[in-house]
């Protein structure tokens, strides 16, 4: 899960301002987590607070994506997302946004068989994303999670991937020139697994992803929980990325929003405890 958050960090500064290169600081004093992270993290709170069980999770999933929600509304929501988040009432809206897969990482690593997994991410997508393409982009991601984590190779996840959801016939190189933005799951999904799958290390897949353009901290944020998934996070970068996370939100818009602060560093480590995570000398 931190892989997502990481992905989401070194990508927020070139959302607006693509770098289409995978030569850039991989962190700076701008950096900080968005939306994608703040979801990621209420998403994984909601699974530990149902016990990783299906039933019962989509109404904690609409219960902490509210509650962590509302104490950073200016991290960069969209527009609909963001009156669901403090409605009284919410209902899904029918979104096939990007939204959906880059929230989801926990579900591949609570998870302990693809249905399970398959059954997690429906339920904490559906309470927004109940679009098809929204269902399958997360779904999507999170069971390239669950193989990468289970000793799968990349030619096996590829295969899988192409088999149950999308077709791979393209390289990052090769659509790199010319990728516009887009903040759909079928047209970022496909790139950030990519992404991962050209890839030779934990730090070289998040490069890949923001090397594409268009939204890049959502399609680092994706690639990232994948990434870690496989390679594990180096133990230096998890170190500057949580020093990192610290400071954004003690000195960027995060702190100023924060009232009631959950913690949400001491969620993703309660997360890793019970359901791990993956060192890269693993």
């Amino acid at each position: 899960m931190l892989g997502a958050i990481i992905g989401d960090m070194a990508g927020s500064i070139y959302e607006f301002y693509n770098h289409r290169s995978k030569e850039f600081p991989f962190f700076n004093s701008r950096c900080c987590p968005t939306d994608d992270s703040i979801m990621t993290i209420a998403v994984a709170k909601a699974i530990l607070e149902n016990n990783g069980k299906t039933e019962g999770l989509e109404d904690k999933t609409v219960e902490w994506m509210q509650k962590i929600g509302q104490q950073y509304p200016d991290c960069g929501y969209g527009g609909r997302f963001l009156e669901w988040m403090f409605a009284r009432n919410p209902h899904p809206y029918g979104s096939f946004g990007n939204g959906a897969a880059m929230r989801v990482s926990a579900c591949g690593w609570a998870g302990k068989t693809l249905e399970e997994v398959k059954a997690l991410s429906h339920a904490v997508t559906v309470v927004t994303h109940n679009h098809p393409e929204g269902v399958k982009g997360a779904e999507a991601t999170a069971c390239a999670i669950f193989l990468a984590r289970t000793g799968h190779s990349k030619e096996e996840i590829r295969s899988f991937i192409e088999e149950n959801y999308y077709t791979l016939n393209f390289t990052i190189d090769e659509i790199r020139p010319t990728y516009e933005f887009n903040e759909t799951c079928q047209g970022t999904v496909p790139q950030a697994i990519e992404a991962f799958l050209e890839s030779n290390s934990f730090e070289d897949a998040i490069r890949n992803a923001i090397s594409v353009g268009g939204d890049s901290d959502t399609i680092a944020a994706i690639t990232g929980s994948i990434a870690e998934a496989f390679y594990g996070i180096p133990e230096e970068l998890r170190k500057q990325a949580i020093s990192q996370f610290r400071l954004a939100c003690k000195t960027q818009y995060l702190y100023a929003t924060v009232q009631n602060d959950p913690d949400l560093l001491a969620i993703v480590e309660a997360f890793e405890q019970r359901y791990g995570t993956r060192n890269a000398n693993e």
